[in-house]
């Protein structure tokens, strides 16, 4: 099995306010802004992790994040909702529910409930034994954080001409 990653491409784009927005084309509605490109890429984080509970919360797949183009930086979501998002994933691709889970681990249902639930806080080290239960492991890595040279063309967003125009 290949390495999923949880870390996607987002781009930035400036409106015509002069706010800078992160989007993320690989998830629908994932979408931040800020006053400053750094400003914006600390909200992406969060925006980025917001999207990917959503996707839990609604038993939804979770896209492969897609290929990163030259243009766009690459932006990691909170490190515990990464693993849940990977424990979610490896849930629905075995068709595991939380009662098998809690038999693997030798815990009681509604701990498993709780492990499976992205909104209750949980170990690292309690959410890489059970993707470890389902034949998973947990394989660590650090990279440089996105960061855009302040000198870097952010595109304006185009708009639509309007009957003014």
């Amino acid at each position: 099995m290949s390495a999923q990653v949880y870390a996607y491409p987002a781009t930035i784009s400036q409106d015509e306010d002069s706010r800078f927005l992160v989007r993320f084309e690989d998830l629908k509605g994932a979408v931040t802004d800020g006053a400053t490109i750094q400003e914006a890429l600390d909200e992406a984080s969060d925006a980025l992790s917001e999207a990917l509970m959503a996707a839990i919360d609604a038993n939804e797949d979770i896209p492969s994040p897609a290929t990163t183009r030259p243009e766009q930086v690459v932006v990691a979501p909170d490190p515990i909702v990464a693993l849940k998002a990977a424990l979610h994933m490896a849930k629905r691709r075995q068709g595991v529910k939380a009662a098998d889970l809690a038999r693997k681990l030798k815990i009681d249902h509604k701990d498993a409930r709780r492990l499976l639930d992205v909104h209750h806080p949980s170990k690292v080290q309690t959410v890489a034994k059970a993707l470890h239960a389902m034949g998973l492991q947990v394989v660590v890595s650090v990279t440089a954080a996105p960061a855009v040279d302040p000198e870097v063309h952010i595109p304006p967003i185009a708009r639509e001409p309007t009957s003014a125009d």
